[in-house]
């Protein structure tokens, strides 16, 4: 089962790098600067998206944004479009709450399957996080997390890994998984195991075509809400 402190201490670096000082203090002065920033510009303060800060939020929006800080302690990339659609928005949450803290899965194997299918969407912004998270958190080889952003052939040497590896790129790439393939994976994931698998590629299908809709860069990182 995967902790996101980790994750929340990365997003938190990238704020402090973006706002320095600012981060935690002075949060009307970095809204007003973000929004003159934005003024006349195609661009909001998070690609495309123009994020309300919490003391404008509608009552509705404001539940919404509750509920995500209480599953997951901060507002992720792809969470701060979501709130625009908060009735959505709180039937998302619960999943990526579930793969931080109950999958099946273990974080590198997560990961894995995460990376393979950012990597074939390509939104930028899901590509650099994951890389990172799948170094930091997952335990994975740069090397090899590189190889499945590219598309590239890797290999593990966990069988449990390897099969996760297997499974998601033959879904992500043909779309066909062969029956030895399903049956290997079935005996070292079980059924549960194969669903999160899948499951978690749709997950990251969401996220990255939300990212690509709102075109949001790799170094976005919103306000600090």
């Amino acid at each position: 089962m995967a902790d996101n402190k980790p994750a929340q201490s990365i997003f938190q670096q990238r704020s402090r790098q973006c706002y320095g000082s600012a981060f935690g203090k002075n949060i009307g002065k970095v809204i007003q600067g973000a929004k003159a920033m934005t003024e006349n510009s195609d661009f909001g303060t998070f690609g495309r998206f123009d994020e309300t800060p919490v003391n404008e939020m509608s009552p509705e929006m404001k539940d919404a944004y509750d509920f995500t800080m209480k599953l997951r302690g901060l507002i992720p990339g792809p969470h701060k479009i979501w709130l625009a659609n908060p009735t959505l928005s709180k039937t998302i949450v619960p999943t990526g709450y579930y793969y931080q803290k109950l999958s099946t899965l273990k974080k590198s194997e997560i990961e894995i399957v995460t990376n393979i299918i950012n990597g074939q969407w390509r939104a930028v912004y899901g590509n650099y996080e994951h890389e990172k998270i799948g170094e930091e958190q997952g335990h994975l080889e740069p090397e090899k997390v590189q190889a499945l952003i590219a598309g590239l052939p890797t290999s593990f040497s966990d069988p449990r890994e390897q099969v996760v590896y297997q499974l998601a790129s033959a879904l992500a790439a043909q779309r066909v998984v062969p029956t030895g393939l399903y049956k290997r994976a079935k005996e070292l994931l079980g059924d549960a195991g194969i669903v999160d698998v899948t499951v978690l590629m749709g997950w990251f299908t969401m996220v990255s075509l939300t990212l690509m809709a709102f075109d949001v860069p790799a170094n976005a990182v919103g306000l600090p809400q």
